[in-house]
């Protein structure tokens, strides 16, 4: 896409991609970014996915995940454990907060979305 994080529109380019991440699938902060062409804008896709709540349509935020596979953004849900659960209702095993066989399951937007 080669979009960069100045561009007004990358919140809403974050919210397309994520849209595209497929049920029993996650992806990282990381992955969008470099995706999007800003691949040193991972923190900024956070911000763009906490905003989600904020949205008219669903962006199913809680299948983003940090590069370890870490549910680093589970605070920004209401309630204590709302992202595992959404994960879990998925079929994706957690673990000490952690996705297990993340690299299994890794969504890759570079790879999969090509042109």
């Amino acid at each position: 896409m080669n979009q960069t994080s100045t561009n007004p529109n990358f919140f809403e380019q974050v919210y397309q991609v994520t849209k595209l991440i497929p049920q029993g699938r996650v992806t990282s902060y990381g992955a969008i970014a470099r995706y999007l062409g800003s691949a040193q804008s991972s923190r900024m896709v956070g911000w763009a996915l906490n905003s989600t709540k904020n949205k008219p349509s669903w962006v199913p935020a809680h299948r983003v995940v940090n590069r370890n596979g870490l549910l680093t953004g589970k605070v920004h849900f209401p309630g204590g454990n709302t992202m595992q659960e959404l994960l879990e209702s998925e079929g994706i095993a957690i673990e000490n907060n952690c996705v297990k066989d993340f690299e299994k399951i890794f969504w890759d937007p570079q790879l999969e979305l090509q042109p």
